[in-house]
């Protein structure tokens, strides 16, 4: 049974999110800030947060930033549609995923199993896959989940790991953004374009020494996206 965060200074918001996960069997922690939620994770075992963007004392922002310091767990960040700029800042320092307030619940129930399933998939040992992927000095071995480049290793996010381990099985083939996304995602790329974006930029924030001239995740105008083999 996996247990998930739920933190936003909205409490009836907070309360219908328990009832509905609940419902999946996840066990439910409650915060109101991002304070109350640094110091749950702290004290409990958690293995998804979602959180929303604006609250007081401590923000969703400068709490993923922090929590990122230190863990890996997926963030699904809540936002509503005026706050775009925070949503794609949120991406950037390190949240998985978002969903748009008012949102319907089968959907964030949806994100919810999708980011969980990729976390445990991350944080599983297959033993029958003996894979290590390389190009230059990138590397990513899949039997330990861990990411090198010129043998320093390189912390990642779920998505990112995935992302960069989708271009890595396939070097030398272009993903268009809409490709990246259903594969990563699971679903329709309706408005994926942000998304996906942001993530590439901050893998190649972690893994290039100029992310402006890229060595490995390389764009192809117009198509989208490959890791060539070196």
């Amino acid at each position: 049974m996996a247990n998930i965060l739920v933190c936003d200074d909205d409490r009836e918001i907070v309360d219908a999110i328990e009832i509905y996960l609940k419902q999946d069997g996840y066990r439910i922690f409650k915060a109101y800030d991002g304070e109350q939620a640094m110091d749950i994770m702290k004290k409990e075992e958690i293995h998804l947060l979602i959180m929303d963007i604006m609250m007081p004392k401590l923000d969703g922002i400068r709490a993923t930033l922090k929590i990122r310091e230190y863990s890996s767990i997926p963030i699904i960040m809540l936002s509503a549609k005026s706050e775009d700029t925070d949503k794609i800042l949120g991406l950037n320092i390190g949240a998985d995923d978002y969903i748009i307030k008012p949102f319907n619940p089968l959907e964030l129930a949806a994100r919810v199993k999708s980011n969980l399933r990729r976390y445990t998939l991350l944080g599983s040992l297959n033993p029958e896959s003996k894979a290590v992927y390389q190009t230059g000095g990138l590397v990513i071995n899949d039997d330990t989940k861990q990411v090198t480049v010129d043998g320093e290793a390189v912390k990642m996010t779920p998505i990112e790991y995935n992302i960069l381990l989708l271009l890595m099985k396939n070097q030398g083939r272009v993903f268009s953004i809409d490709q990246i996304y259903e594969s990563i995602w699971n679903e329709d790329a309706i408005g994926a374009d942000n998304t996906v974006a942001v993530h590439i930029r901050h893998i190649r924030e972690k893994i290039e020494i100029n992310p402006r001239e890229p060595r490995y995740l390389k764009v192809v105008w117009g198509v989208g996206y490959k890791i060539d083999r070196q």
